[in-house]
């Protein structure tokens, strides 16, 4: 399996910190490569400081002249934001920088407060999503970039720089909603699975999406790849004390930036999970949703947290994980401390599970 890194450069409610979250975080970036992570992904989302790295294109540019061998992952790039024309000439600029390090994901977007200061109308990010998603990956694989569409209307040009590597088989898009799942089947993407609920859900998302892919692609599916909160420590108790205040500490973030208890999914086209959750939180109290999202996570000592991503890999037979081990205020310290353990104790184990038979999966869940 492949471990990568990824951040999320979180602040906290005082500006001036944001400069040194960004120091503490690049210097973490540094370390992913020489710990021997493979990937080092970056995230995208504007106007708050949940996470505060409004272009990973240009943070994962950064790092390719930083880097020597890692791969370099978006996590994701949200199209109906963009220009598809500018993420297209963006996406081929940092994979010819890169030597070719660059794995595309993409997503279609969540917070309200995001797309009313984008100006974008959130009712139409599924539909822009799919149309943006065809405009650039056609471009992408023909250098020529054209569309006449609902959302966008583009003259027939060329890009150039040229694309000189296909990007099928390493392109994956972010979806939490059985909404979204469908979607990235459609556009042929592979999955990056944000874990927000029960896996046993997720597992069943997942046989839905191969099954989609089979009858729309004509071909198995790629494997998920899995982003999970990790709270490492030799000693247990601390490692639980961690993920109380670490992990609950970030999901409250997820919930103020997102609003999941707020009303305004009832009236959101394309969100309807959303709603069912913000309904449940509404009814049950957000609490009982941050416990729930702990238990979702990499917490304990190195042996637990294998074991909890080998549990996970067997419900939903990803062949990726990546790690987030700084968030929620950690101290650089705290955060390095996590990294390194994770690093020399986990990943090392998680490196040597095989890929899974996805036949054999199917089966265990029926």
């Amino acid at each position: 399996m492949r471990v990568g890194y990824t951040t999320i450069f979180q602040g906290g409610g005082d500006a001036r910190d944001d400069q040194r979250v960004y120091a503490d975080e690049l210097r973490l970036c540094e370390l992913a490569e020489p710990l021997g992570f493979e990937m080092l992904w970056g995230v995208e989302h504007h106007f708050t400081s949940y996470t505060m790295c409004p272009d990973p294109v240009q943070f994962l540019s950064y790092m390719a002249g930083r880097t020597k061998n890692i791969l370099l992952g978006s996590g994701a790039v949200i199209l109906p934001w963009h220009d598809p024309v500018r993420v297209a000439e963006k996406v081929t600029m940092l994979d010819l920088m890169s030597g070719g390090r660059f794995i595309f994901g993409m997503g279609r977007g969540l917070g309200r407060i995001e797309f009313e200061g984008l100006r974008i109308p959130m009712d139409e990010s599924r539909e822009r999503f799919v149309e943006s998603a065809e405009i650039v990956l056609r471009a992408l694989e023909t250098g020529v970039i054209e569309a006449d569409g609902k959302y966008y209307r583009i003259p027939r040009r060329d890009l150039r720089p040229r694309p000189v590597k296909s990007f099928r088989d390493r392109l994956y898009a972010a979806a939490v909603s059985p909404e979204s799942v469908r979607i990235m089947a459609d556009v042929g993407a592979g999955i990056l699975i944000n874990p927000q609920k029960d896996w046993e859900e997720v597992s069943a998302d997942m046989r839905k999406y191969r099954e989609q892919f089979r009858e729309l692609k004509g071909a198995e599916a790629p494997a998920p790849m899995v982003t999970g909160w990790v709270c490492c420590d030799k000693d247990p108790v601390k490692a639980r004390d961690m993920a109380q205040e670490y992990i609950g500490g970030y999901y409250e973030s997820v919930m103020s930036h997102y609003e999941l208890g707020g009303r305004h999914f009832e009236s959101t086209h394309g969100y309807e999970y959303y709603k069912r959750l913000a309904s449940f939180i509404q009814n049950k109290g957000s609490e009982r949703v941050v416990d729930n999202f702990i238990e979702l996570q990499i917490y304990g000592t190195p042996e637990q947290c294998y074991e909890r991503i080998v549990d996970i890999r067997s419900k939903v037979g990803n062949d990726g994980f990546n790690a987030v081990c700084s968030f929620s205020g950690m101290s650089y310290e705290t955060a390095e401390a996590n990294m390194r353990l994770f690093a020399s104790e986990v990943m090392p184990r998680v490196k040597e599970l095989p890929p899974v038979d996805f036949a054999e999966l199917e089966v265990a869940a029926s």
